[in-house]
């Protein structure tokens, strides 16, 4: 594949409570290294599992074992162990059994919207924080202090952020955004769509990624 080939824009639709969407983003970078010669610019994209969870999110055992009583129980099982076992190739690590809130993640795709508009780096720096401040560090990322000092940590300025998180600036347009996914087909997360055309659900392997971009890349302009 020619380096002169356009950039590939790839939408990577998310939630950061969705284990399957970190190990998709370590995936992600690992295929963009693996076809390094194929300009990419991944766009974050948001996606509520759960858009009718209170701001104040809820109990995380309670609501795993509503989500996932009965036979569902076994396939959440399943894909626990699946998880636990990709996790150390990928340098992530699940806590699975210590965390105990449940947060609504408006407030954290409202930061990542920040983010995106700021810089690639940063939101990449951002998003990869929220996975690891949920999943490993423990951390409430729907709790505002929480996610200032993610956005600080990034270089975002905490003062200007303190001040829209303390808003509702942008919640209408995070929401309107994952809509329009939806409506596009996605049903789950994470699902990467390569030039508005090419659409990969889950948290394919690395391999299968570079075969995707490559098709995109290939792919006539427009």
């Amino acid at each position: 594949m020619s380096s002169k080939a356009a950039t590939v824009q790839v939408d990577f639709v998310s939630d950061f409570v969705c284990p399957w969407c970190w190990l998709g983003h370590r995936n992600w970078l690992a295929a963009q290294k693996l076809a390094a010669d194929i300009k990419v610019e991944t766009v974050w994209r948001p996606y509520e599992l759960d858009p009718a969870l209170p701001p104040e999110g809820a109990p995380y055992k309670a609501y795993m074992k509503a989500k996932f009583s009965g036979s569902n129980r076994d396939v959440w099982q399943k894909m626990r162990d699946h998880l636990e076992a990709a996790a150390p190739e990928a340098g992530i690590a699940f806590k699975f059994d210590e965390i105990t809130h449940r947060p609504s993640t408006l407030n954290a795709h409202r930061l990542m919207r920040w983010a995106r508009g700021q810089d690639a780096a940063i939101a990449n720096e951002v998003a990869d924080t929220l996975f690891d401040a949920y999943f490993n560090r423990l951390d409430d990322i729907g709790d505002t202090d929480t996610l200032i000092k993610i956005g600080g940590d990034a270089g975002m300025d905490t003062a200007i952020l303190a001040d829209l998180l303390g808003s509702d600036r942008d919640a209408a347009a995070v929401r309107d955004e994952a809509q329009f996914f939806r409506r596009l087909g996605v049903t789950g997360v994470p699902t990467f769509v390569f030039n508005g055309q090419l659409a990969l659900p889950g948290a394919a392997a690395p391999d299968v990624l570079v075969e995707a971009l490559q098709e995109a890349a290939a792919m006539p302009a427009g």
